[in-house]
């Protein structure tokens, strides 16, 4: 049986690491930029919470730029 190689082991560091700081910058963001009024605030924590990485990974490309657009900022 062949064991992981030096790229693969770092390869899965880099996207591990990332994709976790994704994870907590989106959480954070999400909890303190969205809009207080109705659920779309805790719909979107939720989903980012319980799918990691793609719920961050969609939240960053599909919610956040609506968002700014509609903030103006």
């Amino acid at each position: 049986m062949v064991g992981l190689g030096l790229f693969e082991l770092l390869l899965i560091l880099v996207f591990g690491v990332g994709g976790t700081i994704l994870w907590i910058t989106m959480l954070i963001e999400c909890g303190t930029k969205e809009p207080p009024g109705g659920n779309a605030r805790i719909a979107w924590f939720l989903v980012i919470l319980l799918t990691h990485f793609v719920g961050a990974a969609v939240y960053r490309l599909y919610r956040r730029p609506r968002r700014m657009i509609r903030e103006g900022a």
